[in-house]
């Protein structure tokens, strides 16, 4: 999990060359009791992360030196640093724009303009997810096993790194095995009721989580259900 939180408020790594935007976010940020950090391009954004790792990342999609999605790429090349939740922040709408961010490791995004009401919303979903609220217990569904206290997830004694995202949906998964949801119903539960989010990220994350939990010549127990969604069954068909 994240270091970088002190005495309970998160630090947020604001990552912007818009002067104007980035004291924007600085202060909406402060005011709501995040600490922040700022990085003008990306290859100081690196370097602030190697030095103090964030509880999570604003990652601008175009940076001097280094491109957001170049940045987001080698954040999640670091062992220390392939679960730090990241935001990807993007003047770009096409969908296909917004699913490579998703596919290059951001764990959500957000288009310019935006209001700063949606930004701290997506914020606090993302840290909620990254486990900066803390649960207990253990949960279990056949040979995986999860420790919401030290948010850890194993296969056969096999330890398995999830990013944020991931690692709720699959809780939410195993907290409801064998039933079927869809995109929407997983939408509404795991990202939250007020956060937009388009249909199809499911779909991106789920894809994730299928390659962080499965290794080679183990069962798929993320079962796609054509035309209703999915659901985390041993039985594939």
């Amino acid at each position: 999990m994240p270091d970088g939180s002190i005495g309970g408020r998160p630090l947020v790594l604001v990552v912007e060359d818009e002067a104007a935007l980035a004291t924007m976010l600085r202060y909406n940020l402060e005011k709501q009791g995040f600490r922040v950090e700022e990085a003008g391009d990306g290859q100081e954004a690196l370097n602030l992360i190697a030095e103090t790792t964030p509880d999570l990342v604003l990652l601008d999609w175009m940076l001097p030196t280094l491109s957001g999605i170049e940045v987001c790429r080698q954040i999640r090349r670091r062992h220390e640093t392939r679960n730090l939740p990241v935001i990807m922040v993007t003047a770009r709408t096409e969908d296909q724009d917004a699913v490579r961010g998703l596919n290059t490791g951001a764990d959500d995004y957000i288009s310019k303009p935006f209001s700063m009401e949606a930004l701290l919303a997506r914020v606090r979903a993302l840290l909620r997810r990254s486990g900066a609220v803390p649960a207990k217990g253990m949960l279990e569904f056949h040979d995986i096993s999860m420790d919401l206290g030290t948010h850890r997830v194993s296969r056969n004694g096999r330890a398995i790194h999830l990013g944020p995202t991931e690692f709720r949906l699959l809780e939410f998964f195993m907290r409801h095995p064998r039933r079927v949801f869809t995109r929407e119903e997983l939408l509404d539960s795991v990202w939250g009721k007020d956060i937009h989010v388009e249909p199809r990220t499911v779909d991106v994350h789920i894809r994730r989580l299928r390659k962080g939990i499965n290794g080679d010549n183990e069962l798929d127990i993320v079962r796609t259900v054509r035309a209703a969604g999915y659901a985390l069954d041993t039985e594939q068909v």
